[in-house]
């Protein structure tokens, strides 16, 4: 078992979650075995970016990107919604930041709330 810690995104995204999913959107993260993350496997996607070794796990509607902090740690850099802007930006690689991704994702909003007025 990891001990799995998350960014400000990552809560930011999970305290937007009604309680009981909030512990069902935990799960996926928090059963995964080292030999899971040694040979990934569908859901879970392995990938090199800046550097740094990330993982990407597939849940339902949600997108997990995390990385091993140490050995016995997972750290949840973002999680995202299935098909939105910022999960395929993180898939296809581009550069983008973590306040980038915050900013983006409500002018997203903003903006199909504007089409609907």
């Amino acid at each position: 078992m990891f001990q799995v810690t998350f960014s400000n995104q990552a809560l930011g995204e999970l305290k937007k979650l009604p309680p009981l999913e909030q512990l069902s959107a935990l799960d996926p993260v928090g059963k995964l075995r080292p030999e899971d993350l040694t040979h990934p496997r569908e859901p879970l996607g392995r990938f090199v970016r800046a550097g740094r070794i990330l993982f990407r796990l597939r849940d339902g509607e949600l997108r997990y990107y995390f990385e091993i902090k140490e050995e016995t740690c997972l750290h949840v850099l973002y999680i995202l919604h299935h098909h939105s802007l910022e999960d395929f930006l993180l898939r296809n690689r581009l550069p983008v930041s973590e306040h980038q991704l915050i900013e983006q994702h409500s002018k997203f909003w903003k903006y199909l709330e504007g089409l609907t007025k």
